[in-house]
């Protein structure tokens, strides 16, 4: 099951938008909701920036939640990616040696390259990491879910 925290306000209408979406994933969550209007240290941070989500501990959207864009991020979250700063995916994928990270950095770039979206690579001996967001959107879109989902498959 995954754990999720939802930072709200009283008479939010785009609170309970986040709450029908999640609820419309179809994902099994341990909802957690937090109204920041009670800690004021929650309401310094977020103050008029709610609805906020944190996905296992790490926030993953803010403002707006997408049912399918949910359940496509908690899959990608189930296969080991992790969300960074709420903003982009990142996973590290592990080799035995540089020429396997090579080959599966130039698979990885063919996909992209074929779906016009390109992560950015690192690449040292024996391992890959990945680092995918959206430049135009400057974060996460649908385009990342699918080029993950691509990149589980090879």
């Amino acid at each position: 099951m995954t754990n999720v925290t939802l930072y709200t306000r009283q008479n939010c209408h785009l609170c309970e938008a986040a709450k029908d979406a999640i609820r419309q994933s179809g994902v099994a969550v341990d909802l957690h909701e937090v109204d920041i209007d009670h800690d004021l240290e929650l309401l310094r941070r977020y103050n008029d920036h709610v609805p906020v989500v944190f996905i296992d501990g790490a926030e993953a959207f803010r403002h707006r939640v997408d049912a399918s864009d949910f359940a496509a991020l908690v899959r990608c979250i189930e296969k080991g990616w992790r969300v960074v700063d709420g903003h982009q995916l990142e996973k590290e994928y592990k080799f035995p040696d540089f020429a396997q990270a090579l080959a599966f950095t130039n698979r990885i770039g063919a996909i992209a390259e074929e779906m016009q979206h390109h992560p950015d690579f690192e690449l040292g001996w024996g391992r890959v990491k990945l680092t995918t967001w959206t430049h135009d959107a400057n974060g996460l879109t649908g385009k990342d879910y699918a080029l993950v989902e691509k990149i589980e498959q090879a």
